[in-house]
């Protein structure tokens, strides 16, 4: 490991039951110290029961044996709901659960269908998944850490005796649920930038630590999609980069950071959307490679992850021509089984995307839920009402178009999972946003920094400067001029050297000509059409990027990144061969 991962690693004082392996060899979870006292232990109360087998497996076995049908069926649920309580909520949260679980609180849901999961959403109108989340239930770390409490509260009920799994979307850059207080990673392709997989573990790590210290379980993340020539619109970012080779090392740090933590890691989307031009949420996208070509392209992220150990896999409403022509790889048995566990030999809990997205949505919710099932899945993401998802579930039970035996090796190894991760000893909420974090993940944002044309020493712009920013990006704008006054230039509001931001969804009319500097703060693909003399690109517009952006600015730093995908006829980097 490296120096910058002992050193976050040895800042912590809290000891960690580690998550192992669910599914694969890699390399041992690197350990904490074990001199601090404990603190609780993550859904204790919904762990405790007496069991014949400390065993992860053969008790999630024992487990599934004297469950009903309605709770096996429960199990293989992570629905979403509204309020950010488990039990008080207010009139308008009340009126959407109602109208999808027919309760009125979170917890009121979790007992009524005997959960085996809930998801943690939000929306943004600048996230490209904002579309599948109607609701926003996280706010701050406090906040969630209360309402993931509340949550296990209720699981801790239920005939399982099992802890929740708690889930959200905390990719980063623009996929990132829960923004106030948090230490910010960069998106994806900062981590291609900087390749340095050992930087990405340690920031994955100190983000792990963050989301288990607010209750949060499993992350669905990292991105293993390789994005292909034409990119993909509603991947861009998320993704680290073009070259498959340099993902698979990403992903299996990104993994092994996460889990290290104590929370599980999820790949996604399976069996990769980097190589398709349409968007999931929308349509059924058509990945036109050759077989092939996608076992080269897509696949070495999904290994090399599936082989340092991921917990989860997330199946895409993706058409895989080459495997299983015209048939969402969701409910595709070809791919969530012949080819994720025969040919990837994966062992552990396969989710789908989300079940309301435009694809799933071509049967009724109860239909939809047994054809995942029989496709491979284990568990199912956000049904659109959950109701039917459970009703269809028992009735594909008592008709036999769900066979017991598929069900019951779901909620095994559901169960496997949540009982191997059951005794991870929470951090301290102070955990959050912490110097040892952020001392982790500057250390990634610098190493990420890319300078495609420009010089490569020396301050990049002479006498004062006035930083202009795109559409809302006032934060940012904001968070860069205090950086640049931290490392001594001069910043006006008129008439200096014009540092230009832009960002996710920026087109050419954002681009400033007049500007010396302009920055791309995500894909860097819009540099090619700017006409500044220096062209930079962040992939992200956290403050600590913009932090590691002032330092280059003002000649403190070198600009080491290379852009890990093609930005026209520009070079990877002017900088870095």
């Amino acid at each position: 490991m490296a120096i910058v991962k002992n050193l976050l690693r040895a800042a912590f004082a809290v000891p960690l039951l580690l998550l192992t392996s669910a599914c694969g060899d890699g390399e041992p979870a690197p350990q904490a110290p074990a001199s601090a006292p404990a603190a609780p232990s993550v859904a204790a109360s919904a762990s405790s029961a007496p069991s014949s087998s400390a065993d992860p497996a053969a008790r999630a076995a024992e487990t599934v044996a004297r469950l009903s049908d309605e709770d096996l069926a429960g199990q293989v649920l992570i629905p979403y709901a509204y309020g950010s309580s488990a039990t008080a909520v207010d009139k308008a949260a009340a009126a959407g659960n109602r109208k999808l679980a027919g309760v009125d609180s979170p917890a009121e849901m979790i007992a009524k269908f005997r959960l085996g999961g809930l998801i943690l959403v939000g929306f943004k109108p600048d996230d490209p998944t904002g579309a599948t989340n109607p609701t926003s239930n996280v706010e701050n770390p406090k906040q969630v850490r209360e309402l993931t409490a509340g949550l296990q509260d209720a699981a801790g009920k239920l005939p399982a005796a099992a802890p929740l799994l708690i889930g959200t979307d905390q990719e980063y850059g623009v996929v990132t649920r829960v923004t106030e207080g948090v230490t910010m990673l960069p998106s994806a392709l900062a981590f291609g930038a900087a390749g340095q997989p050992n930087l990405t573990e340690a920031a994955w790590f100190a983000a792990g630590r963050e989301l288990a210290a607010m209750g949060i379980n499993v992350d669905f993340a990292p991105v293993a999609d390789t994005l292909g020539a034409q990119g993909s619109s509603v991947i861009g970012s998320r993704s680290f980069g073009s070259d498959p080779a340099a993902n698979a090392a990403q992903v299996a740090a990104a993994v092994r950071g996460l889990q290290a933590s104590g929370v599980s890691a999820t790949l996604k989307h399976f069996p990769g959307h980097g190589h398709t031009t349409g968007d999931s949420h929308d349509e059924l996208p058509l990945i036109k490679q050759d077989r092939k070509a996608w076992e080269s392209q897509d696949l070495p992220p999904f290994r090399s992850g599936i082989d340092a150990g991921a917990a989860l896999v997330m199946s895409g409403h993706l058409n895989l021509r080459a495997v299983d022509s015209g048939v969402a790889a969701t409910f595709s048995r070809k791919i969530m089984t012949d080819e994720l566990r025969g040919r990837l030999r994966f062992t552990g809990v396969a989710v789908s995307d989300a079940m309301n997205m435009e694809p799933a949505r071509k049967w009724p919710a109860g239909e939809a839920a047994v054809r995942a099932l029989n496709a491979g899945n284990d568990m199912l993401l956000m049904p659109p009402d959950i109701t039917g998802a459970r009703d269809g579930i028992l009735t594909g039970l008592r008709t036999g178009t769900l066979k017991r035996e598929r069900l019951t090796e779901a909620v095994t190894r559901i169960l496997t999972l949540k009982f191997r991760s059951a005794h991870t000893v929470q951090p301290e909420l102070s955990t959050v946003g912490s110097e040892e974090n952020a001392r982790a993940v500057a250390a990634l944002d610098a190493a990420s920094i890319t300078v495609l044309r420009g010089r490569c020493s020396g301050a990049l712009a002479s006498g004062p400067v006035t930083v202009s920013a795109s559409g809302s990006r006032e934060a940012a704008r904001v968070n860069l001029v205090r950086a640049l006054q931290a490392a001594g230039m001069t910043v006006q509001a008129a008439g200096g050297a014009v540092v230009h931001l832009v960002g996710y969804g920026d087109r050419q009319i954002d681009l400033d000509d007049s500007a010396a500097i302009t920055v791309m703060m995500d894909s860097p693909g819009l540099l090619a059409a700017s006409r500044s003399p220096t062209l930079i690109a962040t992939y992200s517009s956290s403050k600590l990027s913009m932090a590691a952006l002032a330092a280059v600015i003002a000649g403190k730093a070198s600009a080491p990144g290379k852009s890990p995908v093609a930005v026209g006829k520009l070079p990877r980097s002017a900088c870095t061969k």
